[in-house]
């Protein structure tokens, strides 16, 4: 926020430091810029109290400010440390009344070499506008210059001690932060340049000669120990930001920016979201192309053909045909069941007559049926039964209810005795031992 402009003579009255009539002898008695004040009152009610000066009287307040600074540089060289000395900052002014406070207090291990440090600070700078004091250390290899950063505590000694001289560090989240490039340099050396950035506040408005005492620099060794080195002290001509405004009027704060709240939340839904709906999607597409492949039907356990015959017989045997009086039906039931048990059982879809066991005539299965090796011992029985059978069917034989269960008897015989029979290895001599498979099931 820029100071509210006052009035000429609102400035005379509250300016008692450089008023001609008021304050005279204080006014002597005061060094540095403020000496000349009793020997040009009109400059110095001008320049000190914010009045508008004219062109001559500009220059020539100039000239006498150059030569000021010229007088006072020497000074300020002669009376402070060289960068190679170790003694402490001093922050505070013999008129303070009090003692003054430490900013730095250089520390070196026993035996240890100080590396060389070169520093440079702008002679000008602007009141609240930051500063660079940059330094340049050389040293060795195995050494790290500010390995935890530059940092001052609040409320530490130093940082009183600096803030009572007129300058503040910013805060590195501010944009301005201290910078530290390492390169390397000659005879197996590094070269640390440190760029410190530091903000001049003035106590008193208007131009004024500042002092930046020590700083700390830390430098940590190969050998874990820590080196302390101090800055010299360094004089800067802080220029008021309004100097050089005739009719300085209060500016507005400037528009707020956006602020920006981080979400981890919200951030790692927007981008898990999508990759887990393409996932999703993936799998639902490898779903539908993994379930419309062809798939590979199993065909069921084929049932042996005497089961079949069996089974069929005995549905027979268990219906109510016989009491309907549909005698009939009951032995063209019991053919058909035999019939399609011998094309099944001996195979004669795959002789290449092209016929099964329903689609033969008699001669045509007795034929077939011989030709089956070995022999089949119940042949004679087949053909009764099936000379019966086509007695019935082609004939128009009515079989009465007696010749209905032999015939059924018939057919049950024929299937049992022609079951294959199993060959199995004897637990005790090993020969082969005859099983019915009626009687493993």
């Amino acid at each position: 926020m820029r100071r509210q402009a006052r009035s000429p003579s609102e400035n005379l009255e509250q300016c008692g430091h450089c008023h001609p009539h008021r304050d005279r002898a204080g006014a002597e008695a005061r060094e540095g810029t403020q000496g000349w004040c009793h020997r040009w009152p009109p400059l110095a009610d001008a320049s000190r109290c914010g009045l508008p000066l004219p062109n001559r009287a500009r220059s020539f307040r100039g000239a006498i400010a150059a030569a000021i600074l010229l007088v006072a540089a020497p000074a300020a060289a002669d009376g402070a440390p060289d960068g190679g000395a170790g003694n402490a900052g001093n922050a505070g002014n013999a008129d303070d009344g009090g003692a003054p406070l430490v900013t730095c207090v250089e520390h070196l291990s026993e035996g240890a070499r100080r590396p060389t440090m070169k520093e440079s600070l702008s002679p000008r700078g602007v009141s609240g506008y930051a500063a660079e004091l940059r330094v340049v250390i050389v040293h060795g290899k195995g050494e790290v210059v500010l390995p935890d950063g530059f940092r001052l505590q609040s409320g530490s000694d130093a940082a009183a001690a600096l803030l009572k001289a007129g300058f503040v560090i910013p805060d590195p989240s501010g944009g301005v932060a201290p910078k530290v490039t390492v390169a390397p340099g000659e005879g197996g050396t590094s070269v640390t340049t440190v760029t410190l950035p530091v903000v001049p506040l003035p106590p008193k408005p208007g131009r004024n000669l500042l002092e930046l005492p020590p700083l700390p620099i830390a430098i940590s060794r190969a050998s874990n120990d820590f080196v302390t080195l101090c800055t010299a002290p360094h004089p800067i001509l802080v220029e008021d930001p309004i100097a050089n405004e005739l009719d300085p009027r209060i500016k507005p704060n400037p528009a707020g920016r956006p602020q920006r709240e981080d979400w981890p939340l919200a951030r790692d839904l927007a981008i898990g979201v999508p990759i887990g709906l393409a996932l999703v999607a993936l799998g639902a597409l490898a779903y539908r192309w993994w379930a419309r492949r062809p798939k590979v039907v199993k065909a069921p356990p084929r049932i042996p053909p005497w089961v079949s015959a069996l089974e069929e017989l005995d549905r027979i045997r268990r219906s109510s045909l016989l009491e309907e009086g549909k005698r009939g039906e009951h032995f063209d039931r019991v053919s058909d069941a035999v019939r399609r048990y011998l094309g099944a059982r001996y195979g004669l879809e795959t002789v290449g007559l092209g016929a099964n066991g329903l689609e033969t005539t008699t001669g045509e299965m007795l034929d077939l049926l011989k030709r089956v090796r070995p022999p089949i011992g119940e042949l004679p029985r087949i053909k009764d039964f099936l000379d019966d059978c086509d007695l019935v069917k082609f004939a128009r034989f009515t079989p009465t209810e007696e010749h209905c269960l032999d015939a059924l008897a018939s057919g049950e015989t024929i299937v049992r005795k022609t079951i294959p029979v199993l060959q199995l290895p004897s637990a005790t001599d090993g020969a082969p031992v005859t099983r019915h498979p009626e009687a493993s099931s």
